[in-house]
Order: C-alpha cells, then structure tokens, then sequence
C-alpha cells in the first residue's frame, strides 16, 4: 500500500479529472484527493480525500506521511482573471504550495513532483506566433508572474537537491465536465453552454484574440505521460511548452454555427482582452514531442463536436 499519489487542488477543473484518470490507471485507494473545499460527487466517493489548505505546511506534510505519499500533483492556483483581483492573496497561494512540495521533496518525504505551469508566463515581448521553448519572459499578470519564478524554482530544485519536478505550461484547457476556474480562456467553455441554450453568446474577448488552446482530454494525457516517462527523457526541469489547437473566438464560433445554423456571437472585450494581448497566439512544442513523445489527439472540429455533446447532454440532465 506504500507509494500513494496526492493531488493538491483535486476539485478544480484539471484537478477533478485527473484525479479520476489516475484513480482508474493506479486504484482508487492509491490516489488521495485533497482540496480546500469539497468537490464532485464522483471525485468524493471514489476514492480517499482530504480537506487541505495548500499554504499549510505541517497539515500537508502529515497527509504526506499517513499516507505514505511518494508523488505529489500540485495542482492548487489562482488563476489569472481572479489573480488580478488579489495579486498578494494569488502569490502567497501559488508560491507558499510550491516551496512546501519542493521542500519535502528535497528531504526526501516525496519521489516525484508535477507542477503545471502555463502560457501565462510569456508576455508582450514573447514572439507571439510559434513561441520558442526557450524565449524572452516578461509576465505582465500576477499569475504569470507566479509561474515564471515557479519554473526558475523547479529548475533550482532539480539541479541543486536532485528533486525530481516535472511540468508543462498548459495553454486554455476546455471541459463540459468541470466548470471553468477564472482564467482568460474561459469564454471557450462559457460559449458552448450560451450556444446550447439561448444561441447566443457575448465574448468577453474581441473576435480576433488568438489563443493556444487544448481539449481536458489531451491535457491529462500530457500531464499522465510526462510523469510515466524515464527521468533521462525529462530534459527540461523548468516546464515544457504544451500545443494542440490555436483560435480566436470568430473561428470557434464559426465552427458551432456548422452544428447550429442560428448561433449568434458579439463581442464586449473586457480587462481580460488585455491578459490575452500579451498571451501568445500558437506555441512551439517540439521539445515535449521530441524529449517524451507528446502527441495530441483533438483538433478544432473533434473538441467541438464533443463539447456540444457533453454540454447538451449535462443540460438536459440539470433540466
């Protein structure tokens, strides 16, 4: 029973299906979910779970040790919308949680780390098209921010102390299964649910904003597959750069019109236009195809054909 998975964060909107996805590749007593809050009724009922606040040091480290946790996903963030609103609060959150894990890393209570970093880290000098692994960082947001340092402390931790941290930096993740969590992407999924009951929908980013973008499905694949690869695959230690589909919301909603002939957008642009300003349009991830085989399996038109099905289906079943 020794060398249980944690996840810290597991009833936000990548935790909540990571959690089940590991669940079902490991057991379900093998993989201990913890949240500040409760979360989904399947996450609660099908395996352990913990009621943990991230920045608690010796809370966390005693679940580590009844456990006998030996990996831990870090998944517990404020994200950029929200951050903006309470930058001190974000980054006492989004850095206290890191050096926790890291530190009983290093000491040898935890193996393995994954920490997820994002495309929030680049900024308005990032090139913006094919951004580079390796490129200017000049984070204009309170979350990017946290996640640049972040990715200079994995990378410290690794060559300094042997911490074996792993990380991509996601792009905007898309569900219908778990809500969105306060990010800039998240008119990607508000606009599924606003197609499906009034046929219209008002983007709070202008028709043009290009993003990278990826469906749940591809992201825990990634997240699963670069912490099953050999340590001398994982080449990087900072965080690895993430792509599967780039799009403005003209082209997504140009994409639900061949599924609803009367679908409507408009467009009312608000702060978040400007965290997608700085944000870059498409990413370059060689490095992650290259170093452990990242391969993704949506594009556009399958993630939105699964989109309007799992939306429609959950509101009929909410009706």
């Amino acid at each position: 029973m020794a060398g249980r998975i944690l996840i810290i964060g597991a009833c936000g909107q990548i935790g909540t299906e990571l959690t089940l996805k590991l669940r079902e590749i490991h057991g379900d007593q093998n993989v201990v979910a913890s949240d500040i809050r409760e979360g989904a009724k399947e996450l609660m009922q099908s395996g352990p779970f913990e009621i943990l606040n991230a920045t608690d040091e010796s809370h966390l480290k005693e679940i580590i040790e009844r456990y006998e946790v030996k990996e831990v996903y870090l998944m517990a963030a404020m994200l950029s919308a929200t951050a903006e609103k309470a930058p001190m609060k974000a980054w006492e959150l989004n850095m206290d949680s890191l050096f926790h894990v890291l530190n009983l890393a290093k000491d040898g209570k935890i193996d393995k780390v994954f920490w997820p970093s994002s495309i929030a880290v680049f900024g308005p000098t990032t090139p913006k098209d094919k951004t580079p692994q390796t490129t200017i960082m000049e984070p204009t947001t309170v979350y990017g921010i946290s996640k640049q340092t972040g990715e200079r402390w994995c990378e410290y931790f690794y060559n300094k102390f042997g911490v074996d941290v792993r990380s991509i930096r996601y792009p905007g993740i898309i569900s219908y299964k778990t809500l969105p969590g306060g990010g800039t992407t998240d008119y990607a999924i508000e606009i599924f649910h606003e197609a499906l009951k009034n046929s219209e929908y008002t983007s709070f980013l202008d028709h043009d904003a290009a993003l990278p973008m990826m469906y749940m499905d591809d992201a825990i694949k990634a997240t699963v597959d670069i912490m099953e690869a050999p340590a001398e695959k994982v080449k990087i230690r900072s965080s690895y750069n993430l792509a599967a589909i780039s799009f403005t919301p003209e082209i997504l909603a140009e994409e639900i019109k061949k599924h609803i002939d009367n679908f409507k957008i408009n467009y009312e642009p608000d702060f978040r236009q400007q965290i997608a300003e700085s944000w870059p349009s498409s990413i370059d991830d060689s490095s992650a195809r290259e170093d452990w085989g990242w391969d993704p399996e949506f594009d556009l038109e399958k993630m939105v054909e699964t989109m309007l099905e799992g939306v429609g289906n959950t509101l009929k079943e909410n009706a």
